[in-house]
């Protein structure tokens, strides 16, 4: 039983990773309520349901369009196993619980941005603001201890990650710090500090590697929402033991 509810969520988690690619790259260019219809991006020919199925189709059609036979984007068939993958993940670390609902928002949440953010370098404003009333509403039903944690952590993030913003002349992007802050909100003042932490040290990971393999300078600029967003999913995962482990060093 335990197994085939792991699959029923693994499968549900595709579609929605599916449904998570189209959010973050229509979104910011305000073609979501536009276009109803899936298409191609080359030829713009309207996809059919056997299409449509996540990873599978891409797999069946070796990454292209049957049409017009131009490459489709990796993009979509590796978001839709990561979230597939997340989903069944989530119930089998926490089962049926109010952190399994919490971290299927932080799912949905953290999926389209990152998407959003490799594929325009935005984070938009549209998904933070749909997600904030309904993180507040979640913790009205489930409150950090103390409840007043998550504006001590939201309040951290502001002041931070603006003084941040404000000495490094904008070299991140204000919607790196929204992103923060709502992420401060959700986990409280003591995880957003590690989430914050974590980011940047797989920041600084990826960007030297970055710069070994492609021999780009120090001042190439990264994509940094998808390493927030790794941030947060390790800090709702492990954040608790990550932090006894420190704290037990001293």
């Amino acid at each position: 039983m335990q197994t085939a509810t792991i699959i029923i969520f693994f499968i549900f988690g595709s579609v929605f990773g599916s449904f998570f690619n189209v959010v973050g790259l229509r979104i910011p260019n305000k073609s979501f309520l536009r276009e109803k219809r899936s298409y191609c991006d080359y030829c713009r020919r309207q996809l059919s349901w056997r299409e449509l199925i996540p990873v599978l189709s891409y797999v069946a059609q070796r990454g292209r369009c049957k049409e017009c036979a131009a490459k489709i984007s990796p993009l979509y068939p590796v978001m839709e196993l990561i979230t597939g993958f997340l989903f069944a993940f989530t119930y089998y670390f926490y089962g049926w619980s109010n952190q399994l609902l919490l971290g299927l928002l932080l799912i949905a949440l953290i999926m389209p941005i990152t998407v959003s953010d490799i594929k325009y370098r935005k984070v938009p404003n549209q998904l933070l603001l749909f997600f904030l009333p309904i993180f507040i509403i979640y913790h009205l039903f489930y409150p950090l201890t103390p409840w007043w944690d998550s504006l001590l952590g939201a309040g951290a993030a502001i002041i931070l990650l603006l003084l941040i913003y404000f000495l490094s002349k904008g070299g991140m992007g204000l919607g790196d710090v929204k992103y923060y802050a709502l992420l401060g909100f959700i986990f409280g003042l003591e995880q957003f500090l590690l989430l914050f932490l974590l980011s940047t040290v797989y920041g600084v990971m990826i960007g030297m590697v970055k710069m070994g393999v492609k021999r780009t300078g120090r001042k190439t600029k990264l994509t940094f929402a998808p390493f927030i967003g790794l941030a947060a999913l390790t800090v709702f995962y492990f954040g608790d033991v990550i932090i006894q482990w420190y704290k037990q060093l001293f």
